[in-house]
């Protein structure tokens, strides 16, 4: 079975709105077989939606449109795909009393504009809305000789918590009760440390095209992440393949692998730290970066003390008691200055750990001695300190992010108990 999702809507077209639809409904449908063959979005214009639906309805077996379902003169779905099927729209009486109730249960009656969302074409059946105003759709389109057979389309009000109830509800059994497909399971799997290709080079063959399972790289914020898929018959052995290929990879990538899926960085140091100890921060160049990531994961009061920005060399010696011999002697972005910091964080905090960034983010600031993405990092312990040096690619945002994140995969190493890994 092959799907194309379509979206609707000139916000997604203008790129005013991120379509997280269809990314969505393509993982549920790779979960029962069902491959999505294409994403489709074109703007509130009825003749563009409905030479997309013929277009889309010619090539796949499944089409989910997503929104225009409103009851404003820019919804125009329901009316397209009248169109194209060469039926009228007509009133479910059932579905208008529902809308009445639904507004008078708000104190309010109901606009006359509304009772557009009641409306369907005629032979279509609709999708009961728990969670919203607007009717969905469910027809067969059937196709003209060469084509033959017909294109099963659903269409999906664009609220991404009515598609989902929506879609759970009633496409989902739909989907599943056609059958006839493979199971597509996936996993992701996420590294931090080492750039693509050196990872490549060690998964080897893991990565070759024609393998199934197939492991790929994306790159996002300095994060390299393996994407696993798995499509087999049966869901048992998509399972059994899966984790068998995401063993091998954490064989080939050891600790460099620090998560999978929707797990953080910050959310793994966050579990280490919960076991070993307390941390602390002192930031320059950052602003309060590695601070903020930490404090982003719920309960991180368990582990987070305290968090210092000192960004000019006043405040890091005024608030950490970084000497003015050493600023002068050696300048903010240096390993005495970063190790002053994060000592005095730890001593100050009292905490297990501390973490200590100062570098040169950009544009401006750099030297032939110096350049722009200099960073020194700092990491205290019960029983050490350390000071490294790194220089950081991209512009300011991806230096300033990828020093915190830096930070963070260094004291992930220390809790664990190895050495640096990058």
């Amino acid at each position: 079975m092959q799907a194309i999702i379509l979206s609707i809507g000139d916000e997604l077209v203008l790129g005013q709105t991120i379509d997280t639809n269809s990314a969505w409904l393509s993982q549920q449908l790779a979960q029962v077989g069902c491959a999505v063959v294409a994403h489709v979005t074109v703007a509130d214009d009825q003749k563009e939606i409905e030479r997309a639906i013929v277009d889309a309805s010619a090539r796949s077996d499944w089409l989910i449109v997503s929104g225009g379902l409103g009851p404003t003169e820019d919804d125009l779905t329901r009316q397209a795909l009248a169109a194209v099927l060469g039926e009228p729209l007509e009133l479910q009486q059932e579905w208008v009393d529902q809308l009445n109730r639904f507004f008078r249960a708000r104190g309010r009656a109901m606009p006359e504009s509304n009772r557009i969302q009641a409306m369907i074409p005629r032979g279509a059946r609709a999708i009961a809305n728990s969670a919203g105003t607007a009717l969905g759709i469910d027809v067969t389109l059937q196709r003209a000789v060469p084509l033959g057979g017909g294109c099963r389309i659903m269409v999906v009000p664009g609220v991404p918590k009515e598609m989902m109830r929506m879609f759970d509800a009633h496409l989902l059994p739909a989907i599943r009760a056609a059958g006839g497909g493979a199971v597509i399971l996936s996993r992701t799997l996420h590294t931090f440390g080492l750039g693509e290709s050196h990872l490549a080079e060690k998964l080897g063959k893991l990565m070759n095209r024609d393998r199934n399972p197939s492991v790929g790289t994306t790159v996002s914020g300095g994060i390299v992440s393996l994407r696993v898929n798995a499509r087999f018959d049966s869901a048992d052995e998509a399972q059994r393949q899966l984790e068998s290929t995401c063993a091998a990879c954490r064989e080939a990538l050891g600790d460099l692998i620090f998560g999978q899926d929707g797990q953080s960085l910050q959310e793994v140091v966050g579990e280490l730290l919960r076991e070993k100890g307390t941390v602390s921060t002192a930031e320059s160049c950052t602003g309060g970066l590695v601070a903020k990531m930490l404090t982003d994961v719920p309960g991180s009061s368990r582990y987070f003390s305290y968090g210092w920005v000192t960004y000019a060399n006043e405040a890091k010696h005024n608030l950490l008691g970084v000497s003015d011999d050493l600023l002068n002697q050696h300048g903010a972005v240096s390993e005495p200055v970063v190790r002053a910091m994060a000592e005095s964080a730890r001593q100050r905090s009292g905490s297990s750990y501390s973490l200590a960034i100062s570098g040169i983010a950009g544009p401006d600031g750099g030297s032939d001695e110096k350049p722009v993405g200099t960073t020194w990092i700092a990491l205290v312990s019960p029983d050490s300190t350390a000071a490294r040096r790194f220089v950081l690619p991209g512009d300011r945002e991806m230096i300033r992010d990828r020093a915190a994140k830096t930070a963070l995969g260094w004291l992930r190493f220390k809790l664990m108990g190895i050495g640096p890994m990058f």
